[in-house]
């Protein structure tokens, strides 16, 4: 079977878009699907896709598309205000019956405002009624901190589309108004209403309390589909102008058992899951009309542990594919033979620290050796640039972390440099340098952000060091955008007052003085060990014990191991 086109395909500068097909209105449900982000990344974006191809594979339901609008495409002229409108029938965003937003980053709270606006909506939940379309909000920031968008948002998704989507369309077609409907969901778990839980602040601003009412459960359990093999989530709409427009994506894994401290995604993900081959071999049917090249998503593809099998069936289908990302501790000569043989000519490393005292804080679990042993082979096998991220301003990071940082850089260099003249070719070397943010639900919660002048000195001597070393290149994420990040991942729900002056314009300690908040209380501020976090309104499955011996684990530098799948260390697998 081979996905349909497009029932009216639709021509515009991205060319034409294959996929699954889009049915009319028909009497159905219509549910608006939101991306608060550019048509180029959301398309690109598996849990976009699949809710889309949920919604439209039922008969009950349609769904279409909206993205954040550039200058030239996404909104239609409507007197001097322009109308935000579906990418498949052009109609407004209010005449839906569902809107759902499918949010993976914090700073895409900024394009709430204007969305809303464009769709001719009130912003906030409070200021819509029964005339409204409901409003949910899906992805990983709807399960990792909710609490900033609770003023927002009627409700939150929490946790994977597979097995809520069903409950959300079930609880749908009932029937009754919205807070009936709001009322069931919030019993059925995996839903979050913020409506039904009222939040109490102690007089120095943190959380006292959070009380739920009218008989929902205290805290929200996060639900996860226990078996990847019964759910399909791959590409089902092919776009020209997308971020990976030359590749069929598929998941091949999702979670990571490595257990690095600073990680949301490694934490909130357990446990990790993979998909048999088998299962895959017919994913791969599935996209081959479209795409001979796959691109392989998993928190590090060379830990999958059928990676020969899968390659097998890609090979007998004379298919090419791209990774996600790998490990250098996993990753061998095999696989790097195999990339370059699809064209693979850059891989992508991820120290984050530079001293092994460092990396064993934040559990990384790489030693230096490991790390230019997988530089030299990459080389020798003919991956001539190389990208490197690291990590400033992590826990109890000191000024000879970064000295040992600028060394490795230099080590990595070294080889690099001698392998690449060997193969008689020299490619890139680049270095991409971002600030620590402590996460929900990481065992790095309790921690506060690095200040700016730490972060600014540390940046400075990296950039100096390096810029002494031929053919390297050093990027560094924005310091503010980093900051703003933690404040809008780390806030309660009074965060939210501030998105519309920040949406206009407003530098974040602006924005905070009109709303009467600190930003530092929420971003640098070193939490106590007893001290309630607003997204502890949701139950993610990890304990808190286990969350907070991590934590002190780390600051002592003590290593733990992997996930086993099989223990009951960390709460996840029996909640």
């Amino acid at each position: 079977m081979t996905l349909d086109l497009l029932e009216k395909k639709r021509r515009t500068r991205r060319g034409t878009e294959q996929g699954i097909s889009a049915r009319p209105w028909g009497g159905r449900l219509a549910v608006a699907l939101v991306y608060p982000n550019t048509y180029f990344h959301g398309m690109s974006n598996l849990g976009f896709q699949y809710v889309y191809h949920y919604f439209n594979s039922r008969l009950e339901t349609l769904c279409e598309r909206f993205f954040l609008p550039d200058a030239q495409d996404g909104a239609l002229g409507q007197g001097k205000k322009p109308l935000l409108v579906s990418q498949e029938s052009g109609r407004p965003l209010a005449d839906f019956d569902l809107i759902c937003f499918s949010i993976s980053f914090e700073n895409d709270y900024l394009n709430l405002p204007r969305l809303f606006d464009l769709g001719r909506l009130p912003l906030f939940a409070s200021e819509r009624d029964e005339r409204h379309p409901l409003v949910v909000c899906g992805g990983v920031t709807a399960f990792l901190n909710p609490e900033p968008l609770a003023e927002i948002m009627d409700l939150f998704a929490v946790g994977e589309g597979e097995v809520l989507l069903p409950d959300l369309l079930e609880a749908l077609l009932e029937g009754g108004d919205k807070e009936q409907l709001l009322a069931r969901l919030a019993r059925r778990g995996g839903f979050y209403v913020p409506r039904y839980y009222r939040m109490v602040y102690r007089e120095d601003g943190a959380l006292a309390a959070c009380e739920p009412r009218d008989g929902v459960p205290p805290r929200v359990k996060r639900r996860w589909l226990r078996d990847l093999n019964d759910a399909s989530c791959r590409t089902v709409l092919f776009c020209r102008d997308s971020e990976f427009a030359a590749m069929g994506l598929i998941e091949i894994s999702r979670g990571c058992g490595r257990g690095c401290r600073f990680c949301a995604a490694g934490h909130i993900y357990l446990p990790p899951r993979e998909r048999r081959p088998e299962v895959l071999a017919q994913e791969l049917d599935a996209l081959l009309p479209f795409r001979a090249k796959f691109g392989l998503i998993a928190a590090a593809v060379s830990d999958y542990p059928y990676l020969t099998e899968l390659f097998e069936e890609i090979e007998q289908r004379g298919g090419s594919f791209s990774v996600s990302s790998v490990r250098a501790d996993s990753l061998d000569r095999d696989l790097l033979r195999r990339l370059v043989a699809c064209g693979h000519r850059t891989l992508t490393l991820a120290p984050e620290a530079g001293s092994a005292r460092l990396r064993n804080v934040i559990n990384k679990g790489l030693d230096e050796e490991q790390i230019l042993d997988c530089v030299a082979t990459a080389t020798r096998e003919g991956i001539i640039n190389l990208k490197l991220y690291f990590l400033i301003g992590l826990p109890t990071e000191t000024d000879a972390d970064i000295e040992a940082l600028n060394r490795l850089v230099e080590k990595i260099h070294g080889v690099w440099m001698a392998e690449g003249k060997k193969l008689g070719r020299l490619g890139n070397l680049t270095l991409s340098v971002n600030p620590f943010i402590p996460k929900p639900f990481t065992p790095f919660q309790w921690e506060g952000m690095a200040t700016l002048p730490v972060l600014k000195e540390r940046s400075r001597s990296i950039r100096a060091f390096v810029g002494r070393l031929s053919g390297v290149e050093v990027f560094f994420e924005s310091l503010r955008a980093a900051e703003l990040q933690a404040f809008l991942s780390r806030g309660d729900r009074r965060v939210g007052r501030v998105l519309v002056p920040l949406s206009r314009g407003e530098n974040l300690r602006q924005a905070c003085r009109g709303a009467g908040l600190e930003p530092d209380f929420f971003i640098r501020r070193e939490r106590g060990e007893g001290e309630l976090f607003p997204w502890e309104v949701i139950d993610s499955g990890l304990t808190r014990d286990y969350l907070w011996r991590e934590y002190r684990k780390g600051l002592r530098g003590e290593r733990s191991p992997p996930c086993s799948g099989s223990c009951r260390e960390c709460g996840v697998c029996f909640s």
